[in-house]
């Protein structure tokens, strides 16, 4: 048990979700990718998680900012979307195996529901009837890790190398603004945006299923008991795209880095039930190509995430953690969630 609730609390630590989440600098970060090889336990494991994420405020810098003083912009000239609010629901399901002590493999798909709203490019003031809705539920991009924790007897130190495959849904319009590029990119399906012409009724590149894009993952993460009845952890992990299918010039598109570091503890008093908080920070550079929306998708968040394991049956554990921004300081305009929250279970083997 002891081992088991530890994997929970390192499978939730890690944060590799910008591209397979494609939101921007949105910080999802609780998610099982890349922390199954934290335990020395051997054979197969399955998890399920659901988290929710709701963009509904407005940020610049470390600040919020009104819909109005953004459409403001475009009163004197300018050309800056005013985003409303965009909903996201990830359904992910994980199957890792582990056939040492020393090795496990992991693999992850996430299932994407998004819902997302615009003013568009919109003037003061702002009315219902200008706003453009749309709609994704599909599957988004597979991640495979394989871990290895063999430096060590103890097991408490290991190393990751992965790899994101661009299996959702992306896209976006071509060079001449007169075809699609990519595949089945999801469009708008009200407002004024849904009544234009295809291919200038898509939904922007950066908020389709998957980013189109091959991923490199790369990771370390240490644990250590500190007393008796606490546990300490740091992780780290570094994602960037080596190759794109959206590579058109003029038609291009590569999603920004990403860096993340988490740190934290446990109490684990009674081992059935284990409180946990974590600080789980992320940098993300910005998105590059024609399709990007370059000026409003790096930054930097960090977010204080209380939360719980529990022992739910023999060799079954359900978590839940709520992720409550601390710290912001977003490139442009961006829409950032007020909070976060994932509940899961995993089912060894």
């Amino acid at each position: 048990m002891r081992i088991r609730s530890f994997t929970l609390l390192a499978l939730l630590a890690v944060f590799p979700a910008g591209a397979a989440f494609a939101c921007a600098t949105c910080g999802c970060s609780l998610s099982s990718d890349a922390a199954m090889g934290y335990s020395s336990t051997t054979g197969w494991q399955v998890g399920l998680e659901y988290t929710y994420i709701n963009q509904g405020q407005l940020r610049s810098g470390s600040s919020a900012v009104s819909p109005a003083r953004v459409a403001a912009i475009n009163d004197a000239g300018g050309m800056q979307e005013v985003e409303k609010n965009t909903t996201n629901h990830y359904l992910t399901l994980s199957v890792s195996y582990a056939p040492s002590a020393d090795w496990s493999v992991r693999a992850s798909l996430p299932y994407i529901d998004r819902s997302h709203t615009t003013y568009g490019l919109s003037g003061n003031p702002l009315t219902p009837d200008q706003v453009s809705g749309a709609n994704i539920s599909t599957l988004g991009d597979m991640k495979f890790i394989a871990s290895y924790q063999g430096f060590l007897p103890t097991h408490n130190f290991g190393l990751q190398l992965g790899v994101k495959l661009p299996t959702g849904n992306y896209g976006g319009p071509n060079a001449t603004g007169t075809g699609i590029v990519g595949r089945n990119p999801a469009i708008f399906n009200s407002g004024p945006n849904s009544q234009n012409a295809s291919p200038a009724n898509l939904l922007d590149t950066s908020l389709q299923a998957g980013t189109g894009s091959t991923d490199l993952i790369l990771g370390a993460y240490y644990y250590q008991a500190m007393s008796q009845n606490f546990d300490a952890f740091i992780s780290g992990q570094f994602q960037a795209a080596v190759k794109q299918e959206l590579k058109q010039v003029g038609a291009n598109y590569r999603p920004g880095n990403l860096t993340t570091l988490s740190f934290g503890l446990r109490y684990e008093a009674n081992p059935d039930i284990v409180p946990q908080v974590q600080i789980n920070v992320t940098r993300k550079s910005a998105d590059q190509g024609a399709l990007a929306d370059v000026l409003d998708s790096a930054g930097t968040v960090a977010y204080l995430s209380p939360g719980v394991t529990a022992s739910l049956a023999k060799n079954t554990l359900v978590y839940g953690f709520v992720q409550l921004p601390v710290h912001s300081n977003l490139e442009g305009y961006q829409l950032f969630p007020h909070w976060m929250a994932t509940v899961g279970v995993t089912h060894a083997y």
